[in-house]
């Protein structure tokens, strides 16, 4: 995808799209705002997704005194003329259909809801998550780093969608780059480490040099796409039941590789927590300590490469996601891996 696709034309694009946005030296370039949470009346619940989670991690953050109302970074939504940048005019007019939404949502009670409910309920917070993750990217080159508490839907692409991930926003935040700052990003480095293959984004870059993909996820279980395999750089399919010694070993062994082999401008770090032993979608058995040593590594190791990362929060499943989720962010704080403006919180 390394030329801009030919609907950008379809809009007058400012250089500085309503997405990025300057924020002041008091904030911290922690990504969050209320809507992005889905509120279903109820039906929410019939998906084993916690649709709160992205509250819940946001909750626990406020009361270690990390993040307030008045540091946290509050992101626009994308609109279509952002999601254009990627996304295929067809594949945005057939969200306007309650059977397709229910198909990517994987929540077949959608159909019976009227497309105009199915917008306000699930689309829009997945259009603030998703220019969530556009602007977090620009803030990691700004200021070293950025994490998105949502956001982290690797499943879809520019004209497919899948596994409750509706817009390509891992796509839609580096192609916004390339497009926006080509001075400041040539190249990009994805590390995807949910437990499920990242088939979306791999396929939408599949033909670009610019992008670097290591993947590492379980093998067994959903999406098992061969054809995106073929455009992992770093392909590391792992066995279910796989636990903490055996995984850090093998995270830690292949990124090392991949930094060999690829220099990027930014890393994007898909940090799915769905590895956690438990949970029954990724088949996988890291404990929440395990979680905390592995964003710590990531971390630790772009800023010893001075490379600027941005986080996504992507998959997990169980209630108890978002409070492993807030501990591994606030760790990272009390290890030095991120900072606040002067040292003045927590």
């Amino acid at each position: 995808m390394d030329a801009v696709p030919e609907t950008i034309n379809d809009f007058q694009f400012e250089r500085s799209p309503s997405l990025y946005m300057r924020i002041s030296n008091e904030q911290i370039p922690i990504v969050y705002r209320k809507e992005y949470n889905v509120n279903f009346c109820g039906l929410e619940r019939l998906h084993p997704f916690d649709a709160r989670k992205w509250a819940n991690i946001y909750k626990i953050l406020c009361e270690n005194g990390l993040l307030n109302e008045t540091t946290v970074v509050k992101p626009n939504e994308a609109k279509t003329e952002h999601l254009l940048l990627v996304h295929k005019k067809k594949y945005l007019k057939s969200l306007k259909c309650s059977f397709k939404v229910a198909q990517i949502a994987e929540i077949a009670a959608l159909v019976l809801v009227p497309n105009s409910l199915v917008q306000k309920a699930f689309l829009r917070p997945m259009r603030f998550q998703t220019g969530g993750s556009i602007l977090a990217g620009k803030l990691a080159l700004d200021r070293g780093w950025a994490i998105n508490i949502g956001g982290g839907f690797h499943h879809c692409s520019s004209s497919k969608g899948g596994g409750f991930c509706v817009y390509a926003d891992i796509t839609l935040l580096i192609e916004h780059l390339f497009f926006y700052f080509p001075k400041q990003v040539e190249k990009v480095m994805i590390v995807d480490l949910d437990a499920h293959q990242g088939n979306g984004y791999e396929m939408d870059f599949k033909d670009s040099k610019k992008v670097y993909i290591m993947d590492v996820y379980n093998k067994w279980i959903y999406p098992k796409d061969v054809q995106a395999k073929n455009f992992i750089q770093i392909n590391v399919p792992i066995d279910s039941y796989t636990a903490d010694e055996d995984y850090l070993r093998i995270v830690k062994e292949n990124l090392l590789v991949a930094s060999k082999e690829f220099t990027p401008d930014l890393l994007v770090y898909n940090a799915g927590t769905d590895i956690l032993v438990g949970d029954c979608l990724g088949g996988l058995s890291v404990s929440e300590e395990g979680i905390l040593a592995r964003d710590e590594f990531v971390f630790q190791h772009c800023r010893l490469q001075k490379i600027p990362i941005v986080m996504l929060t992507s998959g997990g499943y169980q209630k108890k996601t978002a409070k492993i989720i807030a501990y591994s962010i606030l760790n990272l704080y009390k290890r030095g891996l991120i900072n606040c403006p002067e040292d003045n919180c927590v």
